[in-house]
């Protein structure tokens, strides 16, 4: 039997490139070939992971759907299928407006796929047999085995490590729960033998990301298990960095502070998206925390943790925000001096409490010139905190070569959102491998270094 090729487009976070790399993983292990991002899928199979998270995602997402379709209206494809966080949402009305997909598949749902393409009829075109018109008895795939053993798109040094799904913290304007349901972490034993595995397979640096990692455990004994389970990873051999994203400012488990303090392969490195600071906005955004607890929190991370980089995201133009809230929320990003920093205007999503609560009253060109202001203040300071690090001898692992330069990260630095440090190439580096380099000048994204110094 002939098996198709099978090219999976990821779209959104990387939550999402998790479960297409177990996917892959899966379709690998039953013998068919599978590629990711293709430039050009055509021929044989596609599968779009999807994003539903705001109306920019979802566009992207249909839009990738109808390119797809035609392809295979044309016949430059032969099926396609969806999955993901749109599907998930949209399932009817997808089906409804776009019949040239072959299958739908949701956000937990999608290892489905795998079973319904090994019980294809022999007369499907994929498959060589009798050529008779009879379909072919149920095969019976071989037993996916552990569900962490997926094929990486990143270089195999690096991977992202899932440790749940869901969230229970029904912020007012967040779609999140709507999609994935209520938080479910992972068992902590079975995230270790995924990380051991991985270890074998040659990664050494972990980005564990969540919707919410600080959340961790609750829902197994109402307890955060976070922090142990951080230090365990970090007790595991060949585990070199762990970075931590997509933490939650209520509720902060504070031992994580001390993990990230005593463990040196701990990454001084937290994302902890906190919107705004207004009392006014985070009662409204029903984010459960208040202006003197975000200062607090902020002062005591760079207290127990010195050196630390914090990236967080921040929202402007929420229904209601008035010039005086938006004024508190530039005092604030010059005080806290966040290392890093995304900001985003404020997008209704259907089903959410903002929008069946709030007028979306903020104007959009408010909206923007708000965003722009937010902006210029954070690239003032993310350059100011790049200068300083000019002189210093800091530890970067190599990501990639792109024409004269090697390209790498130091631990404060999360790939692809964060600035990268670039090496002369003349320097003959090993990709994947630990340098430690003397920075020797600074622009607003990127460093430069050499590992040449005394």
């Amino acid at each position: 039997m002939n098996k198709p090729t099978i090219d999976i487009i990821t779209l959104g976070c990387s939550k999402n490139l998790v479960d297409s790399e177990t996917l892959m993983g899966l379709f690998e292990a039953h013998g068919y070939h599978v590629t990711h991002d293709s430039d050009n899928p055509q021929g044989e199979i596609a599968v779009v992971n999807t994003c539903g998270f705001i109306e920019d995602a979802k566009q992207e997402s249909i839009d990738t759907i109808l390119e797809l379709a035609q392809a295979k209206e044309e016949g430059r494809l032969k099926q396609l299928y969806v999955m993901g966080c749109l599907s998930e949402r949209y399932l009817a009305e997808l089906e409804a407006e776009i019949p040239e997909v072959d299958g739908w598949y949701g956000k937990f749902n999608y290892k489905q796929l795998l079973k319904d393409l090994e019980t294809l009829p022999l007369t499907h075109p994929y498959m060589e047999g009798s050529g008779n018109s009879d379909e072919h008895e149920l095969t019976s795939p071989r037993p996916i085995g552990r569900g962490w053993e997926r094929v990486l798109t990143t270089p195999r040094h690096y991977a992202y490590l899932k440790i749940a799904e869901g969230c229970d913290r029904h912020c007012a304007y967040c779609a999140i729960p709507l999609i994935t349901g209520r938080h479910q972490s992972r068992p902590m034993q079975e995230i270790l033998d995924e990380v051991r595995w991985l270890v074998s397979q040659g990664t050494c640096e972990f980005q564990v990301i969540a919707q919410e990692l600080t959340y961790y455990g609750v829902d197994i004994d109402g307890k955060q298990h976070i922090a142990e389970l951080i230090e365990q990873m970090a007790d595991i051999e060949g585990v070199e960095w762990i970075r931590l994203h997509y933490a939650y400012p209520a509720h902060f488990p504070w031992d994580l502070l001390r993990v990230m303090r005593e463990k040196k392969n701990v990454c001084n490195y937290l994302d902890i998206a906190l919107q705004h600071i207004s009392d006014h906005m985070l009662d409204r955004m029903q984010r459960h925390v208040t202006k003197e607890q975000t200062y607090e929190l902020i002062r005591r991370m760079r207290e127990e943790v010195p050196g630390i980089h914090i990236r967080t995201t921040l929202m402007v133009g929420f229904p209601g925000e008035t010039d005086e809230d938006f004024q508190e929320l530039i005092e604030f990003t010059r005080w806290a001096r966040f290392e890093r920093m995304g900001a985003f205007a404020y997008s209704e999503e259907d089903g959410t409490y903002s929008a069946e609560h709030f007028a979306d009253d903020v104007p959009a060109e408010v909206k923007q010139k708000r965003l722009d202001r937010l902006m210029r203040v954070q690239q003032q300071i993310s350059a100011e905190v790049e200068a300083e690090k000019v002189g210093q001898t800091l530890r970067v692992i190599i990501d990639r070569q792109e024409g004269d330069w090697f390209v790498g990260r130091t631990e404060f630095c999360s790939p692809e959102v964060d600035p990268e440090v670039l090496i002369p190439a003349s320097e003959r580096l090993t990709l994947g491998r630990f340098y430690d380099v003397r920075i020797t000048d600074a622009e607003e994204f990127d460093l430069y270094a050499t590992t040449r110094y005394e």
